[in-house]
């Protein structure tokens, strides 16, 4: 089954961010290597389950990348494609966004 692509392409990059938990993933993922228990430790209260599905899908769409390592205990790591890596200037737009209107909440 093909994925049907959406013609505008802010349609496709909502679709492949489309979820707080993603963006939160990424924002991460932008700092480093991380692997699945820094993850889950850092956004908080977010399920294994919930984080383990986003983690497949943005794999999946070459967002990250997953590296298993053969140790016992396994280890497995989490990074950013090219692809996802090209997603840096739009969140840090994000943050001077959410900045600036932060400030001007202020007075």
């Amino acid at each position: 089954m093909e994925k049907q692509i959406p013609a505008c392409p802010v349609e496709l990059t909502l679709m492949l961010i489309s979820n707080r938990w993603k963006v939160l993933i990424i924002r991460d993922l932008l700092e480093g290597t991380r692997r699945f228990g820094e993850i889950k430790k850092s956004l908080g209260k977010i399920s294994q389950k919930v984080l383990t599905e986003n983690l497949r899908s943005m794999e999946e769409n070459g967002i990250i990348k997953r590296t298993v390592y053969n140790e016992v205990p396994p280890r497995v790591e989490y990074s950013l494609t090219e692809t996802g890596y090209s997603l840096k200037p739009i969140f840090d737009a994000m943050c001077d966004w959410g900045l600036n209107y932060k400030k001007s909440l202020e007075y």
